[in-house]
């Protein structure tokens, strides 16, 4: 799991993404669960989530040259742009009667404490899935972000569901015990 970085080595990897965009890969590897985790905890659909969330570091890459280091994380910048992102889609989405968007918490931008650690534990809990082997991965995303039942994911496997389980029981497991060594 890729730790935070300091915000001296946040600020190097900007100003070089500033000077050669061709960096900012960096950036985006640093801070993409960030930001699809604050997209998603906003968004209701998961498809909306990874299009607002590629929006976004579209736009970041195309305004980088703007970006002004002010003694908080790149990612607080990221957050601004995913906020109105998020609000600009719910416009449309209103105009169009479309509206999977929640509302709460839009008005404000800024994260609170409480708001900016869910946010980083909801993206270590992502890296965390990213780094299960293969098989485990598959079945946690179709259990629970795709809500799946054991059924459906042993026919979409060709697995027995009992091996569906005890995939989804060892990937469980192994999530509490990176999580517990990640907060003790």
């Amino acid at each position: 799991m890729r730790a935070r970085i300091s915000e001296t080595d946040e600020r190097r990897v900007v100003e070089a993404a500033q000077r050669d965009p061709r960096r900012f890969g960096e950036l985006y590897e640093n801070n993409f669960e960030r930001v699809y985790s604050f997209v998603a905890s906003r968004v209701f659909d998961r498809d909306l989530a990874e299009d607002i969330t590629a929006e976004v570091f579209h736009q970041a890459l195309a305004n980088l040259k703007r970006f002004e280091w002010r003694g908080v994380p790149f990612s607080a910048w990221l957050y601004r742009i995913a906020a109105n992102a998020i609000v600009d889609r719910q416009k449309r989405a209103t105009r169009e009667r479309e509206n999977a968007i929640r509302e709460d918490g839009l008005a404000e931008i800024d994260l609170d404490a409480a708001e900016y650690e869910m946010v980083e534990r909801r993206a270590a809990l992502f890296r965390l899935v990213n780094e299960l082997p293969e098989d485990q991965r598959r079945v946690i995303e179709m259990r629970f972000a795709n809500e799946m039942s054991i059924r459906e994911i042993a026919r979409a496997l060709g697995r027995t569901e009992g091996a569906v389980k005890q995939l989804q029981f060892r990937a469980v497991q192994s999530l509490k015990a990176r999580a517990g060594e990640l907060n003790g």
